[in-house]
């Protein structure tokens, strides 16, 4: 169990903002890995092609491995207060350009011997010991973020923001105490401290600090807290919503397009992205895709392009289909 003992300015002080920077290593790690997102699927190949660069591999060496639990929190600095999404990941770039070599050295060099039962890897000491490393892992993020995640960055960033609409909700209706309560079954609230149901043992006072709450999407279903950077407090946790499926397919148009091309018709009167789509209804963005194209060559979807997103829409042909299916 970790603990977090607050008071009262902490919980003045408390606010929701995500961190794209913690979104983005999760995607890192998971294109560097065997493993898919339980919602999201694979994360493809122009996220693992981004890996083959010297500084998003520079990122990849910071991150844990299985069975270590440290990240440093230097790559993932608290959020700040800009309200468009890009304009916070480029805050968080400038954090991370900016840090200390005393803070470096701590977290990258002293933290991972103590928590990681493997040596840092040398290139990743000499970039410590150089000097170089935080303008490399400010470009490294940066790219990672250009090549993997902005193009559907929108569908994700509208996940977050009906995660925070439904927060604010709760402290409208019963106070910032029941917001903190009902983030996630592992994390609760006792008035003075918050708690983490972890493998690790620890309590942290963060008395007067500032807390940033940031839900996840592509880090969902994990939990995170970081305190080593003085002065930020972030909690990571589940973003509400994700992977509970998107409005129900008609029961009498499943057997004529398919119980999965039902579902997105039924959850097209609204344009979306392939990556909303994949999130509000749990398919893989990969499974998403081919239907889509299947709907679109019949005639059932539309396709168009906004700035840098494509976003499909149901046409009025799947409109008579649809009611006719009601």
């Amino acid at each position: 169990m970790f603990t977090l003992r607050v008071d009262a300015e902490t919980v003045a002080r408390t606010r929701f903002s995500p961190s794209l920077a913690a979104e983005s290593l999760a995607w890192l790690k998971l294109a560097a890995g065997p493993a898919r997102h339980p919602v999201f699927g694979d994360p493809g190949p122009a996220a693992r092609a981004a890996l083959a660069h010297p500084d998003v591999a520079l990122l990849l060496d910071l991150l844990p491995r299985p069975g270590e639990i440290y990240t440093p929190d230097l790559l993932t600095p608290q959020p700040g207060t800009a309200t468009r999404h890009r304009d916070l990941l480029d805050e968080q770039l400038a954090r991370i350009e900016a840090t200390p070599q005393d803070d470096l050295e701590e977290q990258v060099l002293s933290y991972t011997s103590v928590h990681w039962s493997r040596p840092l890897p040398v290139t990743a000491r000499r970039a410590a010991e150089s000097g170089t490393m935080p303008r490399r892992l400010a470009n490294g993020l940066a790219r990672f973020w250009r090549d993997a995640l902005a193009e559907g960055w929108a569908g994700l960033q509208s996940v977050l923001d009906r995660d925070i609409t439904h927060r604010a909700k709760t402290i409208a209706g019963h106070g910032v105490g029941a917001a903190l309560g009902t983030l996630h079954p592992s994390i609760d609230w006792a008035g003075d401290a918050i708690t983490l149901a972890k493998p690790f043992d620890g309590e942290v006072d963060v008395a007067g600090r500032e807390l940033v709450l940031a839900p996840g999407v592509l880090s969902w279903p994990g939990t995170s807290v970081q305190v080593d950077v003085p002065g930020q407090v972030v909690l990571c946790y589940p973003a509400h919503g994700i992977g509970t499926g998107g409005a129900p397919p008609p029961d009498r148009l499943a057997p004529v397009v398919g119980a999965a091309r039902a579902s997105l018709l039924a959850d097209l009167e609204t344009a979306r992205s392939t990556a909303e789509l994949a999130t509000r209804t749990g398919y893989a963005p990969g499974t998403v895709s081919y239907h889509l194209g299947a709907l679109r060559r019949a005639g059932l979807v539309s396709r168009s392009r906004d700035g840098r997103f494509v976003l499909y829409q149901r046409t009025p042909q799947a409109v008579v289909l649809l009611d006719g299916g009601q």
